[in-house]
């Protein structure tokens, strides 16, 4: 069994207090999990129950396994990309009373599984879970538990659809909460979270600027709006790629340049994949673009940019930056790819991951749905659900509530007109 981070590594103090510091920093500017400590630490509505975890182990991640902690839980928790955890950061969570973390940076796939079976022998009753790896690796090597799990959450796009394709196939045994799906998550994290955190960290592993330059985008979903938008808001070119005709208009509509791959690989000098599917840049690709290309990837797994064919068609590969490596191409061209193609928000060594202001929603809507499943988790069937929308409302709330910021409500007139079918011209 893999041992908790405190013993995989020499944790000194030093590297404690680090992590223990920039928590502090991120608890600072969570008001929504700070509201939802105090709940949970008056309550405890999670008493009794156990939180398998496999997320981003950083600052943020950390303050939502504290406050499910504070809630009475015992949570276990590791890492669901073996680039992004902080090491001090889950050094110093695994300090915290009722907190075991797993997570370890740069470790080798036998390593990182081992880490997700480590979580499992703590024999999770609810899973919160970034990418599916903890869920899948329950249902298949661990059916036995599935009777004592009340049901779980899931915080990305490509967790969520391979959910989809589980709850299709008659294969998803538990309730588990699309929470990627909510507004909350969806117009802030993926859109303004992956769209600032993509770029700063390409821009400050390669020190190039974004100004000037033709931005290629892979995608226009959520996360790849995010990208675009704050690629032409720092003054770049962007083209966009999509299969989706919907979301090719949107994008052509939003007065980008829409073409296929094979035609944007002559034209771009940044090129991000955010589409959750994999071969979205290929040898056929590589072939046409120019010396000097950046290519990073801002989907959740490492297959969007086929890096075993750009591993054979290159004469000579190096570590041009810390973070970047470049591929020589028998020509002379050289291309760089970011974070060896893992989540380049996240797993770039200068990387911080999404603002904390926009995680603190994310993972607010994470936090109360997984009281929802404590306190009302009779109610769902096995299957992906749909997070309450009362319950998204709710972090909103919180979130107003925190920055001062007042609305209206309707009156009583407004809602039996909104409600009823028999007002006409």
């Amino acid at each position: 069994m893999t041992a908790p981070i405190s013993e995989q590594i020499e944790t000194s103090e030093r590297l404690r207090t680090e992590g223990e510091r920039k928590m502090e920093w991120a608890r600072q500017q969570m008001p929504i999990l700070s509201a939802l400590r105090e709940e949970f630490t008056d309550e405890q509505p999670l008493a009794g129950e156990r939180v398998g975890m496999a997320m981003h182990v950083e600052a943020k991640t950390a303050v939502l396994a504290e406050l499910l902690a504070a809630g009475g839980a015992d949570v276990a928790i590791t890492g669901c990309n073996p680039l992004s955890t902080h090491d001090d950061v889950s050094a110093a969570l695994d300090g915290v009373p009722g907190v075991t973390s797993y997570a370890c940076r740069g470790v080798e796939d036998e390593a990182y599984y081992d880490a997700i079976e480590a979580v499992i022998d703590h024999e999770p009753t609810i899973t919160v879970d970034d990418g599916g790896d903890l869920v899948f690796a329950i249902h298949e090597d661990h059916p036995e538990l599935i009777d004592g799990i009340i049901g779980g959450c899931e915080e990305t796009t490509t967790g969520v659809h391979r959910l989809r394709a589980m709850e299709e196939d008659d294969a998803l045994e538990y309730p588990m909460f699309a929470v990627n799906d909510t507004p909350m998550k969806r117009l802030f994290d993926n859109i303004h979270g992956t769209g600032e955190a993509a770029l700063s960290s390409i821009v400050m592993t390669t020190n190039t600027a974004i100004a000037g330059s033709t931005v290629v985008v892979a995608g226009y979903g959520y996360c790849g709006r995010g990208v675009a938008k704050k690629a032409a808001g720092q003054n770049a070119d962007v083209i966009v790629t999509e299969v989706d005709p919907r979301l090719a208009l949107e994008a052509h509509m939003e007065g980008y340049d829409v073409m296929p791959m094979a035609e944007a690989a002559e034209e771009g000098d940044v090129f991000i994949t955010t589409t959750g599917n994999r071969d979205v840049i290929v040898e056929e690709h590589f072939e046409q673009m120019a010396d000097g290309t950046i290519l990073a990837n801002a989907g959740h797994f490492d297959v969007e940019i086929d890096l075993d064919g750009l591993a054979e068609l290159a004469v000579d590969s190096y570590e041009a930056r810390e973070g970047l490596r470049a591929y020589e191409m028998p020509d002379g061209r050289r291309l760089h790819v970011l974070a060896e193609g893992r989540l380049v928000n996240l797993a770039a060594p200068v990387s911080m991951g999404h603002p904390i202001e926009v995680m603190d929603q994310s993972f607010g809507v994470q936090a109360v749905s997984v009281r929802e499943l404590v306190t009302n988790g009779e109610a769902y069937e096995p299957g992906v659900h749909e997070v309450p929308d009362r319950l998204d409302r709710e972090v909103a709330e919180t979130k107003l509530a925190a920055e001062g910021i007042e609305f209206d409500e309707l009156t009583e007139t407004q809602e039996e007109y909104m409600d009823s079918w028999q007002h006409g011209t």
